[in-house]
């Protein structure tokens, strides 16, 4: 009797653990052990207990899709998404393209799009940030790039409840 690989089985997954396979019980202690948080993480804040937290690993390609209900996205991959999150941490060699609306923003490798910072961006010395770019405060450090449309006042972008509607054109 062949044994099959469980690469190649058909697109079927196997979802049981036998533990009569050699790595089973192995498996079986992966399976239900806690994932602890990379050593070597770019993160510079401490994950908070029910934080949402998506990272985009070294080599791996997001594209085309829209981010929500992430609280933390870590890039150290390539994306190109639209956003709206609290906190974006892109790596050296990460980078963004698409839009995004953050509260806080550490670039250490590139963004290209529209970026909007409610409240801080922060551009390191290898971060490059390209586009229209609105934010509250700023800080880049010696060798950081900034360049495009730069605005201040992020927190502008919202209307007041009480601003009167614009009024509208009528041709006859």
């Amino acid at each position: 009797m062949a044994l099959q690989s469980p690469f190649f089985n058909n697109g079927k997954r196997d979802n049981d653990v036998r533990p009569n396979t050699p790595n089973g019980a192995a498996l079986a202690a992966a399976a239900s052990a806690p994932i602890a948080p990379a050593a070597n993480s770019s993160a510079t804040t401490p994950v908070q207990e029910g934080e949402a937290k998506l990272t985009v690993g070294p080599n791996i390609k997001l594209k085309g899709v829209e981010i929500t209900d992430c609280d933390t996205l870590v890039v150290e991959g390539s994306v190109e998404a639209t956003m709206d999150s609290r906190m974006i941490q892109i790596s050296e060699r990460g980078s963004f393209k698409g839009s995004a609306e953050i509260d806080v923003a550490e670039i250490r490798g590139s963004f290209d799009g529209n970026l909007t910072v409610r409240q801080k961006l922060v551009i390191y010395s290898t971060g490059k940030v390209t586009g229209r770019i609105r934010y509250g405060k700023v800080v880049i450090e010696e060798g950081g790039q900034l360049s495009g449309e730069i605005e201040f006042g992020a927190t502008v972008a919202a209307a007041p409840a009480t601003r009167p509607a614009p009024a509208k054109l009528q041709v006859a």
